[in-house]
């Protein structure tokens, strides 16, 4: 066992003083490992950060533990006919629905009602266009995980009397009112001077659409505003995550009950499960990634082929000494692992370089656009295991025709 310790001690000693004899060839040989290992960490935590960053805006606007149920809501992709059958299947949602789902879902903590359309706002020569206004329950707030910047979300009382008022988003504020204090000051919607209340905490944007641009308003004076002939959104709450399932398997039964459904018969409203954006998310960066990923990790195989090359001409430089070796009783088989252990030991080193060169490069971009970029566990594991992988293929021919070498020839050759 000792004798097993003491040649991978002197292989890895003769690796690192071959290394160390050409430092400029190692290190030009190493570029394309460090280039590849970069690239690949690089594209994955851009890929795991874009994840993150979808999450957090879905979040932002849907909150958590929330589903919601539309006359065409629906879950995942829908084909055309499928479409169409749900459209001529589904009924209008009332406030009769609203109002039965909210009495009879035992195991939901909150359930509201919404209702949205969208409008230009005018006001003092300034215009807004494409302004989205909700009007919705007042316990919306607590459903989707609202946070009030100014002043305050609008009240019961406020719903039950079809109050004009309103809780508006940043991008509003910002237009009609720059560098100034909302509360108390009017905006027109469709002719009619709604009062704000409140300013909604600024979301953000994604993709270049903004998730500011928005007003509530209870759904009553909505009514009054918009009429009340479109469909409402019925939006539930668990209370935790452990109460998901329940509360939507709750609301689902109580809307049937009330549609008078029966066994088999498919439910004739569409149910969106919020908590399932996250797989949805999951299943598109992971289609992104099973892509993207193994194009970048091309320029892996091309630093391989350059260690391969390096090797071929190290086993030619060092025929005298392998001729030796092998002379004073190295084995076929110690000699094979001498240059396995050589090229592998090279190739890492490389990895190690290139994860390092990632995390900077990742850095650097973060904090230049404010892009988040996650390096995660997996891409450690991928730089060091895979550059030693390559390391370990690019050195096999090279390694068996140093094994290969008569003793005798390869002294000849001095």
């Amino acid at each position: 066992m000792r004798t097993i310790y003491t040649f991978y001690a002197d292989a890895a000693r003769i690796a690192l003083q071959s290394i160390f004899a050409h430092k400029l060839r190692a290190f030009l040989t190493l570029i394309g490992i460090i280039i590849g290992v970069a690239s690949v960490v690089v594209v994955g935590a851009a890929i795991s950060g874009l994840n993150t960053y979808v999450m957090e805006k879905v979040t932002a606007v849907l909150g958590v533990n929330h589903f919601m149920i539309g006359r065409m809501a629906h879950e995942g992709h829908m084909s055309e006919e499928e479409w169409e059958r749900m459209n001529r299947r589904n009924k209008i949602l009332h406030l009769d629905d609203y109002d039965w789902v909210h009495e009879h879902c035992a195991a939901c903590a909150e359930v509201g009602a919404q209702l949205m359309n969208q409008t230009d706002l005018k006001q003092n020569g300034e215009e807004l266009f494409g302004v989205q206004i909700q009007g919705c329950t007042p316990n919306m707030q607590s459903i989707e995980d609202k946070t009030i910047d100014e002043g305050r979300f609008f009240l019961q009382q406020e719903y039950d009397t079809a109050a004009m008022v309103a809780v508006v988003g940043d991008d509003v504020k910002e237009k009609f009112f720059p560098g100034q204090n909302p509360i108390g000051k009017t905006v027109s919607v469709r002719g009619l001077p709604m009062t704000v209340v409140g300013v909604e905490e600024k979301r953000g944007s994604m993709f270049g659409q903004s998730f500011d641009k928005h007003m509530y308003i209870p759904l009553t004076a909505y009514r009054k505003i918009f009429g009340g002939r479109q469909s409402i959104q019925i939006h539930g709450k668990a209370a935790s995550r452990e109460q998901f399932d329940s509360a939507i398997e709750d609301a689902r039964l109580a809307l049937r009950n009330k549609h008078k459904l029966k066994g088999s018969e498919e439910d004739d409203f569409g149910l969106v499960n919020t908590g399932e954006v996250a797989g949805e998310v999951d299943s598109l960066t992971g289609g992104i990634a099973a892509v993207v990923v193994p194009i970048t990790a091309i320029s892996l195989l091309v630093g391989g082929i350059v260690v391969m090359n390096i090797m071929l001409v190290s086993v030619t430089e060092r025929t005298f000494e392998i001729g030796l070796r092998k002379a004073l009783g190295a084995t076929r088989k110690q000699m094979l692992l001498q240059f396995l252990i050589e090229s592998s030991f090279l190739t890492t080193c490389g990895g190690i370089l290139g994860f390092l060169l990632a995390v900077v490069l990742t850095w650097i971009i973060s904090a230049a656009f404010g892009y988040t970029m996650t390096v995660t566990l997996i891409y450690v594991v991928l730089s060091v295991a895979v550059s030693g992988g390559i390391g370990m293929l690019a050195g096999i021919y090279p390694a068996f025709k140093a094994s290969r070498l008569d003793p005798i020839v390869a002294l000849a050759r001095k």
